[in-house]
């Protein structure tokens, strides 16, 4: 069943294989600002996720939500504490969009009975080891200038991409595929944000650190996207 969902600022076209995805209308599932910066509304969520949810997660999936909701918090967590150093605006303002991202992951992990790995933990505390020293790390790098700390926003958000481009490669289940592109929209958005600060505070132009170049290059060059996440794997 394809169900179309029309907002004023996303419309997302779900193939659903596993359940229904039900109608929502006159609502935001996804809020882009003037910077590009990228919020999920998890109420909107809720109500398009495919209910009832029909077939259990392999682990690869339930594997992929654990480590995403961690990860979305390391790039929040890093840019809270990028913030209290540099006090720029935009590392408040993605750790925000970010909370949110952590927030649309939470949704699936109660949706599947999951235990959340970030429950109880507070700022720079993970479940995950190596997230736990990858998050020292990066903190120490942004700490070092702010153009350091705006080239390690955007190597996070290159990673991000990443990340969910293999977590979507593992599941066809329309409802994490649904919270996963428009994740990745969302590091898509906050790339351009970072790159373009970094290029207008120091006039120093962004080298891509873990994306190719070509794929950098059309991330970059295209405008903050305010639509839905095609599907597909590309």
């Amino acid at each position: 069943m394809k169900t179309i969902l029309i907002v004023a600022l996303l419309a997302v076209t779900a193939w659903v294989t596993m359940g229904a995805v039900a109608p929502v209308s006159a609502a935001k599932l996804t809020v882009v600002d003037a910077e590009g910066i990228t919020s999920t509304n998890t109420d909107v969520l809720q109500g398009v996720l495919a209910e009832p949810v029909y077939s259990a997660l392999s682990e690869n999936e339930k594997a992929g939500l654990i480590y995403m909701r961690e990860e979305e918090k390391l790039a929040h967590d890093v840019y809270v504490t990028l913030y209290a150093k540099w006090g720029l605006p935009l590392f408040s303002n993605i750790a925000n969009s970010e909370a949110t991202h952590m927030s649309a992951i939470k949704v699936l992990l109660d949706r599947y009975g999951i235990a959340d790995p970030a429950a109880g933990n507070g700022v720079g505390e993970f479940t995950n080891p190596t997230l736990q020293g990858l998050y020292d790390q990066l903190v120490a790098q942004g700490s070092k200038s702010l153009a350091d700390a705006l080239k390690l926003g955007a190597a996070i958000e290159e990673i991000d991409i990443l990340d969910l481009q293999t977590r979507l490669a593992q599941t066809g289940n329309a409802n994490i595929q649904l919270v996963y592109r428009n994740l990745m929209k969302g590091s898509e958005n906050h790339l351009r944000a970072f790159t373009s600060t970094l290029q207008r505070q120091t006039g120093e132009t962004y080298v891509p650190q873990y994306l190719d170049q070509n794929s950098f290059n059309s991330i970059a060059g295209s405008s903050t996207e305010r639509g839905g996440r095609r599907w597909g794997n590309s």
